[in-house]
């Protein structure tokens, strides 16, 4: 595709290397973000600190009488000891036990960086810890999507992090990456061996005396269903894990996982909010400091909104497209930062209750009679005159700044002449238009990716 910069407001985009001349409103948002990137250590209560910025997940501290407790030891042991080397400069009372809020890497990556020989430290999970790759494992399926939706196959000028807590700049390193997804791109450095729990506990809530603290560790299926919180009463901290940060949850992510309840989410934020906390440290991005219990309502709320709002919908026959350009979220929520949909969005949350609740099947009686995308694409090209026909009102549509409509043009002309760089060339370029437009980082990611991926089998780069 060639443009005129002057002409065609589209080319403000990534094309073949060339910067945007203008950020979208959605790349100005998550470039706004970037300060919550910075590597800080938040005093959250007077004997609880949070690192952030270090790695991609926060790890926290509560310094007790004679020691320390760690919840979530971080990603990966070199950002963790930087961390620890922070720590240390508040106080050098010895590490007494490690929490894992759940089993993602991103959150145990880390622990051997507060261990020392010779030193015991309990480290305390659930007793299912592990439970969703122990899932995803019986399915034999690493990766099942062709590009990475944690934007680390993207070059940096492209790279928005994954809109919670990890600069654009800056990629974890080896294998280690939000979620516990993995990186098939970069492998100077490998995860340290893994620090398995040494204690774990199966009820619903367990006390956990140690280093002078007393603390409650308890049960709260969400993001996965190994998940844990941890509440300090003494000063009405909750860590939530990654069941909150300032994000709509990710409750469905686009990588593909084991299932992710959004009923047992809301009852997870219900027991949360029930503790009466004061601050709440999330697994991403600076802890809520004075309004803990607030955010906490506000998430499960809106949730829980979002919840029923579908099931009402789905139950009048509407479709999972027509609950998706229906449902919102009141302005009470809608104007929050801390639910916007950097990392999860309303959307996916929308179509993943559909599939949770109803299955595939969205009542439209065509949908059990579908034909294949080659006999799709065969049609659109007869109803047009043919693949260069297509190929024309592909370009005119990415002209008049219609990328979706130019990007499902040149998709059915690419079916029809997969040999032809052309089509292929033509749909990478409306992905880079659609891509730089989203807001959602996982949806950006992919898509600006997928775009990417065609340029190189184009050989276009």
């Amino acid at each position: 595709m060639t443009c005129e910069m002057s002409k065609l407001p589209l080319c403000v985009i990534l094309l073949a290397g060339i910067l945007p001349a203008q950020d979208s409103p959605a790349t100005k948002r998550l470039k706004a973000r970037f300060p919550e990137y910075e590597k800080r250590i938040t005093k959250v209560s007077p004997h609880v600190y949070v690192a952030t910025g270090y790695t991609v997940s926060s790890t926290a501290m509560i310094v007790g009488e004679d020691g320390v407790v760690i919840v979530d030891p971080g990603q990966a042991v070199p950002g963790s000891r930087e961390i620890r080397a922070e720590f240390a400069k508040i106080t050098d009372k010895p590490v007494r036990a490690i929490v894992y809020t759940h089993g993602h890497g991103d959150h145990t990556g880390g622990a051997a960086a507060f261990l020392d020989p010779g030193r015991n430290v309990q480290v305390w999970a659930r007793a299912n810890y592990g439970s969703e790759d122990a899932r995803n494992a019986e399915t034999g399926i690493q990766s099942a999507r062709p590009v990475n939706t944690q934007g680390f196959d993207l070059p940096p000028e492209q790279r928005m992090g994954i809109g919670i807590a990890m600069p654009p700049n800056r990629r974890p390193p080896g294998n280690m990456m939000r979620d516990g997804a993995s990186s098939n791109n970069d492998a100077p450095q490998r995860r340290a061996q893994p620090v398995e729990p040494t204690n774990t506990f199966s009820e619903e809530r367990h006390k956990l005396s140690t280093a002078g603290l007393d603390l409650e560790l308890v049960a709260a299926p969400g993001e996965t269903d190994d998940h844990l919180y941890v509440w300090y009463p003494a000063e009405r901290v909750v860590f939530a894990g990654d069941n909150l940060y300032r994000s709509w949850p990710n409750v469905y992510p686009l990588r593909g996982t084991a299932r992710r309840s959004v009923r047992d989410w809301i009852d997870s934020y219900t027991k949360m909010i029930g503790e009466d906390p004061l601050h709440a440290v999330g697994g991403h991005s600076t802890p809520f400091v004075g309004d803990g219990k607030e955010v906490l309502t506000a998430h499960r709320d809106a949730l829980q909104y979002v919840y029923e709002q579908t099931i009402a919908g789905a139950s009048n026959f509407k479709t999972p497209d027509e609950l998706v350009a229906t449902i919102h979220l009141p302005e009470e929520w809608a104007k929050r930062d801390d639910l916007g949909d950097y990392y999860g969005s309303v959307e996916s949350t929308i179509r993943d209750i559909y599939a949770q609740d109803l299955g595939w099947f969205d009542g439209d009686p065509l949908n059990l009679h579908r034909e294949s995308p080659q006999q799709q694409s065969e049609r659109m090209a007869g109803l047009l005159g043919g693949v260069d026909s297509l190929m024309t009102k592909a370009r005119a549509a990415l002209a008049g700044d219609d990328p979706v409509g130019a990007a499902q043009l040149a998709q059915h002309a690419m079916r029809l002449r997969p040999e032809d760089q052309a089509p292929k060339l033509l749909l990478a370029d409306a992905l880079a238009v659609i891509g730089e437009r989203t807001f959602n980082a996982p949806a950006r990611n992919y898509t600006l990716a997928y775009s990417n991926m065609l340029r190189r089998e184009a050989g276009a780069n």
